[in-house]
C-alpha cells in the first residue's frame, strides 16, 4: 500500500513537470519534404512567394533582376536533382503544379506515366476520407519555373538512361510551352502584375543544351541540319531579347554541331560573325574557348589557339569537369607541339589525366628526338585513341616539326655534316630529300647553316647569342599580352561592385521625398536652420 501511494505521487509530480514545459519547446515532429519539393518551395519564397506557397495571395518577386536569384538556386539545388528519379519529378509536378493554371501543359507532358499520378491520387482520396488532407497548395510565383525545371530533370534522365528518341520530344515539348510563357508575358508587359519573362531564360538555355546533346547522339544528318536553321533563329531572338544565357548556349551548341560534321569553314564564319555575351556564365565561357581554339588550330592559326586554350585551361573549374579538362589539355599539347615547343613533363603527370595523357606523352617524347621513324611508330600503334580524341588530322602535320626538331639536334651536334649522313639520321628517304629539307629549315630561320651542293654537307655556323635574337623580344612580348589582359579582365569584374545600385536607389528616394514636401514645409525649415545659425 505504502509503495502504490508512492508510485501515485512520483506520477503525480511527473504529471505536474510535464505541464509546467510550455508547449514550444516540445518539438512536434513532421515528415520531411520531399527534396524537390523542398527546392521549388525555397524558390517560391525567394520570388517574394508566401512562405506556404499558397496560390490564394497574390506575392509579386521583390528582385528586378530574378536571373541571378534562379542561377543561384540552380547551383544549390542540383544535390536534389542528381539524386531525383521518375517518380519524384511526376511526384513533384502533381503536388506542386495547379492543372488548372498557366502550367498545365507542363504537367500534362511530365505526367506522361499515369503510374505515379494514380498513385498520388489514391494517397489524396485516402487522406480526404480520413479528414487529415487540407486544400493543395500549389506554386504561385514560381510555377512557370518549377515547370521548365522538372522538364530539364525528366530530359536528363531519359538521356542518361539512353532513351534519345523520347528525351528529345520532351525537350521540344518544353522548350515550346517555355516559348509560349515568353510571348504571354511579352503580351503582358505594359501590365504591373505580368510576371517577369527573363526568369525562365537559364531554363530555356537549359534545355537547348539537352537537345543537342541527344540530337548528337541520335546521329540523324536530316535532323542536325533542321535544327540548325532553328538555333540560328533561336539565338538571333535571344540577341534581340538580351537573353545572355541562351544565346551564349545556343553559340557553343552551332559550333559542336559544325566541328562534329567537319565544317571547319562554316564554325570560322560563325565564330568570326557572332559575338560571346561579356557577361555570360564561365561554364559557356571555358567552352566557347575551347572551340574557338580547335577552330583556330585546324586553320593553321596556332598562336591564337594556343591563347584560347591556355585560358580555357586557367577558367575551367579545377574541382569538378575532368573531362572537359583533359579534352582541353590534349588538345594544347598537339598546338604546343605545332608551335615548335615542348609542353612541361609535370603536364603529363596531373592528378587525374595521367593514363589519358600518355600517348601524347610518347608521341612528344617522340619530337623532342627527333627520330622520324619513332614518331611513325607511335602514331601508328596511337591511331585509334588518336582517333577518338579528335586530335588525329593535328598529330598528322607534326612530322615536319619532328625533322625540325632533329635538324636542330644535329646543327647543335656538328658543325659540319654530309647530306647522306642527315637523311640517314633523321629517316629520310634520300639524299636530295635531305637537301630539301634542310633548305626550308634554313630559309624558315630554323637553322643558321650553309648548303655546299657539290661537296654535298652542310656547314653550321657559330652559335650566335641567344639575347641578339627575337626570341626574348616575343616571349616577353607574351608575358606583356597575358598580363594587360588579366588587369582589363580585373578592371571589369570591379566596374560595378555588388550591391552599388541600392545606394543610388536610396539616394534618389531621399530626393524624391524632399521634392514631395510643400513649400510651407520648406519655408520652415529654412526658418530652423536660420535660427540654429543665429
Amino acid at each position: 500500500m505504502v509503495q502504490d501511494a508512492d508510485m501515485t505521487d512520483a506520477t503525480a509530480v511527473t504529471a505536474q513537470k510535464d505541464d509546467s514545459i510550455p508547449s514550444a519547446d516540445i518539438k512536434s515532429e513532421t515528415p520531411s519534404l520531399p527534396p524537390l519539393q523542398a527546392s521549388a518551395l525555397r524558390l517560391e519564397r525567394l520570388l517574394g512567394g508566401p512562405k506556404g506557397a499558397s496560390a490564394s495571395s497574390n506575392a509579386e518577386s521583390n528582385y528586378t533582376n530574378p536571373v541571378k536569384v534562379i542561377r543561384r538556386w540552380l547551383s544549390t539545388s542540383s544535390g536534389a536533382a542528381a539524386d531525383a528519379t521518375a517518380q519524384d519529378i511526376q511526384a513533384a509536378a502533381m503536388v506542386l503544379l495547379d492543372p488548372n493554371g498557366v502550367c498545365a501543359n507542363g504537367r500534362a507532358c511530365l505526367l506522361g506515366n499515369n503510374n505515379v499520378s494514380t498513385m498520388v491520387d489514391t494517397n489524396m482520396e485516402v487522406e480526404a476520407a480520413t479528414g487529415s488532407s487540407s486544400a493543395p497548395a500549389y506554386l504561385h510565383v514560381a510555377a512557370r519555373e518549377v515547370e521548365s525545371w522538372l522538364i530539364s530533370l525528366a530530359v536528363r534522365l531519359l538521356w542518361k538512361e539512353k532513351n534519345y528518341t523520347q528525351a528529345f520530344e520532351m525537350c521540344q515539348r518544353g522548350i515550346a510551352i517555355i516559348m509560349a510563357h515568353l510571348e504571354d508575358a511579352s503580351n503582358k508587359i505594359t501590365s504591373v502584375s505580368a510576371p517577369l519573362a527573363s526568369s525562365l531564360f537559364p531554363f530555356l538555355a537549359r534545355l537547348y543544351r539537352l537537345r543537342a546533346l541527344t540530337t548528337e547522339a541520335i546521329k540523324d544528318p536530316a535532323l542536325n541540319a533542321n535544327l540548325r536553321v532553328e538555333m540560328a533563329r533561336a539565338h538571333n531572338m535571344a540577341s534581340l531579347r538580351r537573353d545572355v544565357d541562351t544565346q551564349a548556349t545556343l553559340l557553343n551548341c552551332m559550333l559542336r554541331d559544325l566541328m562534329e560534321d567537319s565544317q571547319v569553314e562554316q564554325a570560322q564564319k560563325l565564330l568570326s560573325n557572332a559575338t560571346f555575351p561579356e557577361v555570360a556564365s564561365n561554364n559557356q565561357l571555358c567552352r566557347y574557348l575551347y572551340y574557338s581554339g580547335r577552330i583556330q588550330a585546324l586553320r593553321l592559326e596556332y598562336t591564337l589557339s594556343f591563347s584560347n586554350l591556355s585560358q580555357c585551361l586557367r577558367k575551367a573549374p579545377s574541382n569538378t569537369g575532368m573531362g572537359f579538362r583533359i579534352a582541353a589539355q590534349r588538345l594544347l599539347i598537339v598546338v604546343q607541339l605545332l608551335m615548335g615547343e615542348i609542353p612541361e613533363r609535370h603536364v603529363f603527370f596531373t592528378k587525374g589525366m595521367k593514363a589519358e595523357l600518355f600517348p601524347y606523352l610518347s608521341i612528344t617524347q617522340a619530337v623532342r628526338q627527333g627520330d622520324l621513324a619513332v614518331f611513325h611508330k607511335v602514331v601508328t600503334e596511337q591511331a585509334d585513341r588518336l582517333r577518338m580524341d579528335g586530335t588525329y588530322t593535328l598529330i598528322s602535320r607534326l612530322a615536319h616539326q619532328v625533322v625540325k626538331a632533329g635538324l636542330r639536334n644535329l646543327h647543335v651536334s656538328y658543325s659540319r655534316l654530309s647530306l647522306q649522313e642527315v637523311a640517314d639520321r633523321l629517316g629520310l628517304p634520300s639524299k636530295s630529300s635531305a637537301e630539301y629539307v634542310v633548305a626550308k629549315a634554313v630559309r624558315d630561320g630554323v637553322l643558321d647553316a650553309t648548303i655546299h651542293h657539290e661537296e654535298g654537307y652542310m656547314q653550321s655556323h657559330d652559335l650566335v647569342d641567344v639575347y641578339a635574337t627575337k626570341e626574348p623580344t616575343e616571349a616577353f612580348h607574351r608575358r606583356i599580352a597575358y598580363c594587360l589582359t588579366t588587369h582589363n579582365d580585373a578592371v571589369r569584374g570591379m566596374r560595378y561592385p555588388p550591391d552599388a545600385y541600392k545606394k543610388q536607389l536610396e539616394a534618389s528616394r531621399n530626393r524624391r521625398k524632399r521634392d514631395d514636401k510643400s513649400d510651407e514645409e520648406k519655408a520652415q525649415e529654412i526658418e530652423e536652420e536660420l535660427d540654429e545659425d543665429y
